[in-house]
């Protein structure tokens, strides 16, 4: 009978192969994926406050100039679309983040 002389196993106790388990790296990658995840989604709250200047500059201009209403609510709209973009560039990247 052949006696295996691992020297990386004969060293390890019980205890020492718990600290370096795959459950352990499973879970570090787990939370170091929900933290990229959060961190990356607070550029969302970028978007939402350049949503509400968008819409607030579309209420004040309409406001000082009432017959341009049409022509400024369609520039509202692009700058709508424009911030939406990048909100939706930002949610992308956490999402990738999280599950790539």
């Amino acid at each position: 009978m052949k006696r295996s002389t691992n020297l990386l196993s004969a060293t390890r106790s019980p205890i020492a192969k718990r600290a370096y388990s795959s459950e352990m790296a499973n879970a570090l990658v787990q939370v170091s994926q929900n933290i990229g995840m959060g961190s990356a989604a607070i550029g969302l709250a970028g978007a939402g406050v350049g949503i509400g200047l968008v819409f607030a500059a579309l209420i004040n201009a309409t406001a000082r100039n009432p017959s341009l209403r049409g022509q400024l609510f369609s520039y509202a709209i692009l700058g709508f679309a424009f911030v939406e973009a990048i909100g939706l560039f930002d949610l992308m990247v956490a999402m990738m983040a999280k599950f790539l």
